[in-house]
C-alpha cells in the first residue's frame, strides 16, 4: 500500500496522471480526488517572464510543507495527500507544483486541498 502522504522537492518533473491514480487507489473510500497543477506563465505583473529558478532549503522545505498538510489531515478526514514542489530552472508552460488530496467526500478534498495550495 502507499503512504497517504507524499512531500516531494524536486528537480524534475511529475506525471500528474500518476500521482492522481496513485492516490485513487490508497483506499476503496476513495470518492474524490481533488488537484491544483501551477504552471509558469510568461508575464509576471507584466514583465515577460523567460526563465524562473528557485531555491528551496533542504529539509527546512520539506518540513514546513509536511507540517501543513498534517494540519489539513487534522482539520480533514483526508486519506491521502501529496503536494510536488518544483525547484531549479523552470520557463513558462513548465508545471510547477502539485497539490493533490483524496478523501471520501469532495468537500473535505476542494478546502484542503485549497488550504494546502493557500499555505504554498
Amino acid at each position: 500500500m502507499n503512504e497517504p502522504i507524499t512531500v516531494r522537492v524536486q528537480n524534475e518533473d511529475f506525471d500528474v496522471t500518476a500521482e492522481l491514480q496513485s492516490l485513487r487507489l490508497l483506499s476503496k473510500k476513495v470518492g474524490a480526488v481533488v488537484s491544483f497543477v501551477g504552471i509558469v506563465r510568461d508575464l509576471n505583473e507584466g514583465a515577460n517572464v523567460a526563465t524562473l529558478y528557485l531555491e528551496h532549503y533542504p529539509g527546512m522545505t520539506e518540513s514546513s510543507i509536511s507540517a501543513i498538510v498534517n494540519e489539513a489531515f487534522q482539520r480533514w478526514d483526508l486519506l491521502g495527500a501529496t503536494v510536488i514542489h518544483r525547484i531549479g530552472p523552470l520557463e513558462p508552460s513548465d508545471q510547477i507544483v502539485l497539490v493533490a488530496v483524496s478523501s471520501s467526500h469532495r468537500g473535505a478534498a476542494f478546502q484542503s486541498c485549497e488550504f494546502i495550495m493557500d499555505y504554498l
